[in-house]
């Protein structure tokens, strides 16, 4: 069996309305740990207030790059989007446990490796991108410094940081700061894997 077949066969035991759920509610926990009205982070966002209100309800499928978006304009990896805000701050996390997303737009799948809520700087994510598959992020500038790693597992991808791209293999290890439009795109027939490891710093960072 295949890396898709596997990761499809997963998701759907894993329950993408579940999944969704989780981002539901980190959003909405987030926004009013902020202060934040829905105007005000549509306009820090620039997503919809509609679309962030069905986010918040549980009621759309957004794209990975909509939820990019509302990311920053939370202040938060992408990757924190889909913790369960519920979850005990555990220093392990088991493999059981860990539900899969599925991006309707790219179909690339991820899920989050890292234990949730524990208070690190540093998440891991896994990775598996269709064959043809792209997507490409805006990546607008946070509170806090990004930085993230992409390692290679299996099969080859494609990133583009700013406009300089850069082929990665299997062991690859590739190293970038989030601070400008990325892209990933698989330009084989094969699925392919890999790892992000994000790590977040304070400090000041200037808007484009």
């Amino acid at each position: 069996m295949d890396i898709m077949s596997t990761m499809r066969e997963n998701i759907a035991g894993s329950g993408v309305r579940s999944v969704n759920a989780r981002i539901a509610d980190r959003v909405r926990a987030r926004r009013r740990e902020l202060g934040m009205s829905l105007d005000s982070l549509a306009s820090r966002s620039a997503v919809s207030r509609s679309m962030i209100s069905l986010v918040e309800r549980g009621e759309s499928s957004p794209t990975a790059v909509v939820l990019e978006k509302i990311a920053a304009g939370l202040g938060l990896p992408l990757g924190k989007l889909f913790d369960d805000p519920s979850a005990p701050a555990d220093p392990i996390s088991r493999g059981a446990d860990r539900a899969l997303w599925r991006d309707p737009q790219s179909g690339y799948v991820r899920r989050n490796v890292s234990p949730p809520n524990f208070p690190s700087p540093i998440q891991l994510v896994e990775v598996v991108m269709p064959a043809g598959a792209s997507v490409a992020y805006e990546n607008a500038a946070r509170d806090v410094r990004i930085h993230q790693q992409i390692w290679v597992t299996e099969g080859t991808i494609e990133v583009t940081a700013g406009e300089e791209p850069h082929r990665l293999s299997r062991d690859d290890c590739f190293a970038m700061e989030l601070n400008g439009p990325t892209a990933f795109r698989n330009p084989t027939r094969r699925p392919a894997r890999y790892v992000v490891v994000v790590a977040t710093e304070r400090g000041h960072v200037s808007r484009r």
